[in-house]
């Protein structure tokens, strides 16, 4: 009960992305842009994407998720990071700590269980064109996106639990902007074992979808080849360079983070998880919009109809 007691009452301190108070001043800067852009960016694509029928598809539908799920995960750490700032403070609490620690983990998954939904999705499309409205159709659209979060949660919460039950009794200082697991394991003074088990099995069930998506390709590009002058699967095709743009960023950072033992760790990876949690949410938006005809459209009809409707 005394260690119970001792943790919800303790406090952690973020030591940034770098640690140094000049270098602090940019990554301040720099989420104070990012992070705005990131939440209009990805509301319009929702907005477009609902108001206009002719993106009442699968491919839209996984689309209005992830740009969800994009704006909670950014939302996470980022206004705790400004507000920490401008207070001059760095201090998180432990229970502000676990729930910074647990959205992480959990919109991580959902994030990358959507991108594999992406992935199969093409997949049908441009190799069973003629039995896609069947396969997806918005019963399984619908599962597989709830499918996603449940999934993203279920993998996030025993790791929370697990780092709810351990003790800090020594240093508190916390290598990274926001609360995530690896630097909160090594600042534990428990046996840690079972942690860093579960840990590498979390990373498993991360990587599951990564793997969908190789195989979806694989399949794509075996059809292409088969078929090469279907002007359907051309078009079909044509969408899949931004989702595989999106899926290069995002899991590029996240595997040189999170792909290697636990004591390789420090503060200068830090860095790298700007990348995955604060950029990559706010480019996602552009490279699906500059990069699709129909999404330009849409943008296009949306900002056109709040400009008229707009009285003179």
């Amino acid at each position: 009960m005394r260690k119970e007691n001792q943790s919800s009452t303790m406090d952690f301190i973020l030591l940034g992305v770098t640690g140094q108070q000049e270098q602090e001043d940019f990554f301040f800067t720099l989420f104070f842009f990012i992070y705005p852009i990131t939440l209009i960016g990805n509301m319009i694509i929702i907005m477009a994407i609902c108001y206009n029928t002719h993106l009442h598809k699968p491919m839209y539908f996984f689309l209005a998720n992830l740009s969800l799920v994009d704006i909670f995960f950014s939302s996470v750490a980022i206004p705790k990071t400004l507000v920490n700032h401008l207070l001059g403070s760095k201090t998180i609490s432990f229970g502000e700590c676990l729930t910074q620690m647990h959205f992480m983990i959990a919109l991580g998954n959902t994030d990358s269980y959507i991108l594999a939904a992406m992935a199969y999705d093409r997949a049908v499309a441009i190799s069973r064109p003629l039995h896609y409205t069947t396969i997806m159709s918005p019963r399984s659209c619908v599962l597989l996106v709830v499918g996603s979060w449940v999934v993203g949660n279920a993998n996030a919460l025993p790791h929370t639990l697990l780092t709810a039950s351990l003790s800090f009794c020594g240093n508190k200082e916390v290598a990274n902007f926001y609360c995530d697991i690896t630097p909160l394991l090594q600042l534990s003074c428990s046996d840690i074992h079972f942690n860093v088990k579960m840990m590498y099995l979390g990373v498993g069930v991360f990587s599951v979808p990564l793997l969908c998506i190789i195989i979806s390709y694989v399949r794509v590009i075996f059809t292409v080849l088969r078929v090469p002058s279907t002007k359907g699967i051309c078009k079909a095709f044509s969408t899949c360079g931004s989702h595989l743009t999106v899926v290069s960023l995002y899991y590029g950072t996240v595997m040189g983070m999170y792909f290697r033992p636990l004591t390789s760790y420090s503060l200068k990876d830090a860095v790298i998880t700007v990348m995955y949690m604060a950029v990559t949410p706010m480019l996602n938006p552009f490279i699906y919009s500059l990069r699709n005809q129909e999404m330009k459209a849409a943008l296009a009809k949306l900002f056109h109809k709040r400009t008229s409707s707009e009285p003179i």
